[in-house]
């Protein structure tokens, strides 16, 4: 689990979260609930959940007349931001069932959340999950919540990142994903030069600010099965990936960028890593994947109870659990709370790691 240190931090300056309650139809909820009743979450953050009072305490009393074991926050001793909804909209809001009512509910607490935090209000934003269906279902097509935090941040450079800490080693996994929520068809011709640069300035940047890695070790995949084996399984490398690596390395001769990695091996050393294998020699700081399956098949093999969502480049932080909304089991009292408790810590910590270097 991600620790924070608060040493010589005052209440007043205690990482300000807003919690968002994702779709309310899906398992949010219920991990939220389980999450804020975690003593260290509760007793070290200032925690808001966006969303409703009522639909929390809906969800509140069904799990209490399930078999779930996991204690709950009571709603009652939350501090909450009701985000007011359309009578008629929060009437379809029905518990395992994502649909435009749930949908257009989560799409508002995001705006809610974003616009909070750019006032001032929050250090950072945890999101629950959404379902994207359900915000096409009510009118709003983004790709995901990445893609609106951007927009409504101004910002066109930006990235997913996933954070995983080993609890077999404490060794912390990150992978950065060069191309998101395209169809694989569309990979080989989104991926570019300037692209990879772009990713690659965010991801150092990012080490820099939120990790407090100067000089990293960075890993990068190949696109083709081998790299490409010198072109006979794909021209990519040869064509342009491997001159842009060598271009990188002059100029950023601080860094050490390893790659492109053969797709098949390049998890090798983080599965080693991860698991305890202490035979693994300086495995990389950071990982760059180029596209959404080949970076987060072992994110979610390794690390799915654990691995944290972060987006980067936004002007805050923003973390989310990396799982689903799961509506096959919303309500039912069974979910796993692991990966919500590691999204807020470490958007805690990420926060504490800002506040420290503005005061250097």
């Amino acid at each position: 689990m991600y620790q924070i240190n608060l040493v010589n931090l005052g209440k007043e300056n205690r990482p300000r979260l807003a919690l968002t309650l994702g779709d309310p139809a899906g398992i949010g909820p219920e991990v939220i609930l389980k999450a804020l009743a975690e003593p260290e979450i509760s007793k070290k953050y200032d925690v808001t959940v966006v969303g409703n009072t009522d639909l929390l305490a809906q969800t509140y009393h069904k799990l209490n007349s399930t078999d779930n074991l996991a204690p709950l926050a009571n709603p009652d001793e939350l501090l909450v931001s009701d985000v007011q909804l359309d009578g008629e909209i929060k009437g379809k809001i029905i518990a395992a069932i994502g649909n435009a009512a749930s949908g257009a509910a989560s799409f508002a607490y995001m705006e809610y959340a974003i616009a909070q935090t750019l006032a001032g209000k929050f250090d950072a934003i945890v999101t629950g999950p959404i379902a994207k269906s359900g915000w096409k279902a009510a009118g709003y097509n983004y790709p995901g919540q990445t893609e609106l935090l951007a927009q409504k941040s101004g910002v066109d450079r930006f990235g997913m990142l996933f954070v995983a800490r080993s609890p077999h080693t404490n060794w912390t996994f990150r992978t950065l994903l060069a191309t998101t929520h395209i169809p694989l068809r569309q990979v080989a011709d989104t991926l570019t030069p300037q692209l990879l640069t772009e990713k690659l300035d965010l991801l150092v940047e990012c080490l820099e600010r939120d990790f407090g890695i100067e000089n990293g070790r960075i890993a990068i995949a190949g696109l083709n099965p081998h790299s490409g084996e010198q072109g006979q399984l794909g021209h990519e490398e040869q064509d342009w990936l491997i001159p842009w690596l060598e271009q990188e390395r002059q100029n950023r001769p601080q860094l050490q960028l390893d790659g492109p990695i053969p797709p098949d091996t390049m998890w090798v050393k983080p599965g080693q890593a991860w698991y305890g294998n202490f035979l693994v020699q300086n495995p990389a700081d950071a990982y760059l994947a180029l596209y959404h399956d080949q970076g987060l098949i072992p994110v979610k093999l390794m690390a799915f109870d654990r691995a944290v969502n972060t987006s980067i480049g936004l002007p805050f932080v923003r973390t989310s659990p990396d799982h689903g909304t799961a509506f096959d089991i919303a309500g039912k009292g069974i979910a796993d709370a692991t990966s919500m408790k590691a999204a807020i810590h470490l958007a805690a910590e990420l926060v504490s790691q800002r506040l420290a270097a503005r005061k250097l």
